[in-house]
This record gives structure tokens, C-alpha cells and sequence, in this order.
């Protein structure tokens, strides 16, 4: 394996593991990141389809006015597009009345307004259903907006976990994909792609990271796999780290898929328009008719349906979909739609989920899951950030963390040593 015995190893090469190798290539510090996919990008994955980049994986620069891949796709040349997001129109008014919307909207900010409340409260943490009446006419559609910002539904989560999600309200995207933004920023970086780790082993003088490919020695290590790895315990620490294993398995991954679909006669629809599948169940999905004015509609999936329908394989989501919308449009619109990709997230080996939410009462997981052990092992990913968890720009920043604090400790570790390298030994940069 090349480079086997560096200064530091990254483990994983999603949005936290390219940004940690990023700054550490940036202060010369001799690393290198090991990847198990054959591609870079993790949870954020761009592909082709009918002739448009599609993000199969994250696709919003959430909080996109102090997101990071705001700037770096502008640096990349990439186009951001600034449209506000479908949830913030009101949906097509033959599917859902303004009134009824109206409605919904008024009972959906007083349910906010009453979480805000609950979690500041310095009392025990509570399902975050606890705020809901059942009976509300609205608890269905409610319940299901749940699954799509978190992957489950609200009675699994936390309240004071949800309450601490930061979010400024400014939702872009970038044309060419999301995924494409942080596979391009990864690239030229030190990378073993294919190479899962299987066994981290901190006993000795320096960590020992075992893969399918070879052994690499380091003196830290930077691990930013999904919390669903961790608590699977598909990489192994040995010694054991049990509190880590148990905070990660507070964090589970919730499961959210998108399909997209080709629509014949497109532009019968304006661009962004919106529909729910049904506004009583939290079963339903939820429908973005022409993204960025494109001939498609990206339907989109979360928690227990999304992953029954992963169970039963990728032509369930579109006959899922197209019945929906048959109900919604009429019968004959089945013959205007086509399926064009969609992937189980929830049946990833390598994610295991999409992203991740704390369990009632676990909140502070997170804070657990992203403590370093021993300035050696340090911790990174979206689901180690105390209020962008479940974002590629919370995954971003715990990444680059990690790594400026491997590079203040080996500063002081060695303030008098000469860090500059000659251009032949000097690794790639931003």
C-alpha cells in the first residue's frame, strides 16, 4: 500500500473526511484518506440521468448563507441556484386548498413555537411527539415532514436534539450537484478509494489502521464514517471504545430516499411546483415538480415507509409514487412518468442510513461520539455536530475541527521543528 506509514490517516471520504484532509494537505502535514466506496462523496453522490446531474444523496445548501460549499463550489465554477426551496410555496392548489394550507402551515409553526419552548426547559428530554395532539388534523402531515428532515418519526426523536438544529432559512442548491461539489473539492487529495477499514488498533507507540488493502501506521487518526458504522461495530477499535460504540447507537441514521422520475408535457407545471402525496398519514411523500425548470419530478421518502419500500426493492418507491400522484392528477398520468434512479440508503452497507437524529434522552450523544481519545483518535461527521447534524456543511465543519486540532497539538508538540517540505515531498493543496 503506498504511503503506509504517514502522520495522519482520515478514515472515510464524505464531506468531513475530505474537509479534514483538505486543511491537513494544506499545513504540510504528511496524511492520507482511505475511502471503502470506489468514488468520494460518502452521502453526497451526483449521477446522470436523462441528461441532468441528479443528487441521489444530500442536494441543499442548507443554511447555504454561512455553508461552506457555498463557497467552495463558486470556487469550483459551479452554478448556485438561489431559488427558494419548493417548502416554502404553497403546493399545487388542486392537491391542498390554500385554506387548508393555511391551516396546516398555522398549526405546523405552532408545534416549532411549542418545541422552542419544551427544550429550553432544563427538564428531561421527551419524544419529540410529546408536543402533538394525535388528534390534530394535521398530526399525519406533521408526522411526515418529520421523516423527511429527520429519516424517522417524531415519537424516535429527541426534542431537545431537534430543538438545537441550526438553521439560518436560506435553502440554495448548485446545478451541477451537490455530490459533484464535494467529490471535485476532494480531488488531487492522497486517496485509497475501494479500501474498507476493518480494525483500528491503538494499543502501540503509534495507531495501526488495518484495511482490506494493507496496514497503515499514523500517529493520529481521523475517523469520519457514519454513526452507523461505529455502532455496528463495522470498524473495530481495539482496545475497545464501548462509550462510543453506545453514544453512536444513541445516533442512529434514519432513512430518507428520492426517486427521480422523467415527466412527459412538463411544462404543463411551473418550475417548483409542489405536492403531498396525502395530507392525513405520515406514510406519504412528498413531490417536486420540475427542479431547476427540468422535465423531472423528484419525489422524495422518509422513515418507516421509505424503508418498508426499501425492503421491496427500487421499483416499489416509483409504484408508490405513481399512485399517489394517479390519485392527485388523474389515472392517466401514470403513462407521463418514468422512473430514473433512486438509491436505498437505509441498505448502503457503507452508510447503513441517510442521516442522523438522537434518540429521546440521548441528546448529548453527539457531544460523546465527537470527543478525541487520547489526542490520537478523533472524531468527525455530521452526526458529532451539536447543531448542523444531518447537513454536508455540519459534516464539513467537524471535519475541519478534527483537523485543526491535530495541528495545534502537533505544533505544540514540536513549536521549534521546520514543517516546510520541498516541492517534490510538498503534498497537493487547495
Amino acid at each position: 500500500m503506498p504511503n503506509s506509514d504517514v502522520e495522519v490517516v482520515v478514515i472515510g471520504g464524505g464531506a468531513a473526511g475530505i474537509a479534514a484532509t483538505r486543511r491537513l494537505c494544506d499545513a504540510s502535514i504528511r496524511c492520507f484518506l482511505v475511502e471503502a466506496r470506489p468514488r468520494l462523496g460518502g452521502r453526497a453522490w451526483t449521477v446522470m440521468g436523462a441528461g441532468f446531474p441528479l443528487d441521489l444523496g444530500c442536494g441543499w445548501l442548507h443554511s447555504g448563507d454561512r455553508n461552506p460549499w457555498t463557497t467552495i463550489a463558486a470556487q469550483e465554477g459551479l452554478t448556485i441556484d438561489k431559488t427558494p426551496p419548493p417548502w416554502m410555496r404553497p403546493p399545487l392548489e388542486s392537491s391542498f386548498p390554500r385554506q387548508e394550507h393555511s391551516n396546516y402551515r398555522e398549526a405546523l409553526n405552532d408545534y416549532y413555537e411549542r418545541l422552542r419552548e419544551a427544550a429550553q426547559h432544563d427538564g428531561a428530554d421527551a419524544p419529540a411527539s410529546t408536543l402533538i395532539d394525535p388528534n390534530n388534523r394535521w398530526a399525519g402531515l406533521i408526522g411526515a415532514i418529520s421523516t423527511f428532515v429527520s429519516g424517522a418519526e417524531l415519537e424516535r426523536i429527541s426534542m431537545k436534539d431537534l430543538e438545537r438544529y441550526a438553521d439560518t432559512g436560506t435553502n440554495w442548491r448548485v446545478v451541477e450537484g451537490l455530490g459533484t461539489t464535494i467529490a471535485r473539492y476532494g480531488a488531487n487529495l492522497p486517496v485509497m478509494l475501494d479500501c474498507p477499514v476493518q480494525r483500528i488498533d491503538h494499543s502501540g507507540k503509534r495507531v495501526r489502521v488495518e484495511t482490506n488493502k494493507g496496514v497503515i501506521e499514523a500517529d493520529q487518526v481521523v475517523i469520519a464514517v457514519p454513526a452507523s458504522l461505529i455502532a455496528a461495530e463495522q470498524v473495530l477499535f481495539a482496545p475497545a471504545l464501548s462509550a462510543k460504540v453506545e453514544a453512536a447507537s444513541k445516533l442512529p441514521l434514519g432513512v430518507n430516499n428520492k426517486l427521480f422520475m422523467s415527466l412527459d408535457n412538463a411544462e404543463e407545471f411551473d418550475p417548483g411546483t409542489r405536492l403531498f402525496g396525502h395530507t392525513d398519514r405520515v406514510a406519504t411523500a412528498g413531490y417536486h415538480v420540475r427542479p431547476f425548470a427540468r422535465p423531472l419530478i423528484e419525489a422524495y421518502f422518509g422513515g418507516q415507509n421509505a424503508a418498508g419500500l426499501e425492503a421491496k426493492g427500487d421499483g416499489a418507491f416509483f409504484d408508490f409514487a405513481a399512485a399517489e400522484l394517479a390519485g392527485l392528477l388523474g389515472n392517466d398520468f401514470r403513462k407521463r412518468i418514468k422512473p430514473i434512479g433512486v438509491h436505498r440508503w437505509g441498505r448502503d452497507p457503507f452508510s447503513l442510513g441517510a442521516y442522523s437524529y438522537a434518540m429521546p434522552g440521548f441528546a448529548d450523544c453527539r457531544q460523546t461520539l465527537a470527543a478525541p481519545v487520547d489526542n490520537r483518535l478523533f472524531f468527525a461527521g455530521e452526526a458529532t455536530s451539536r447543531n448542523d447534524f444531518s447537513t454536508a456543511h455540519g459534516g464539513f465543519r467537524t471535519g475541519a475541527d478534527a483537523a485543526e486540532q491535530i495541528i495545534a497539538l502537533r505544533q505544540a508538540r514540536q513549536p521549534t521543528r521546520n514543517t516546510a517540505r520541498s516541492s517534490a515531498d510538498k503534498l497537493p493543496s487547495a
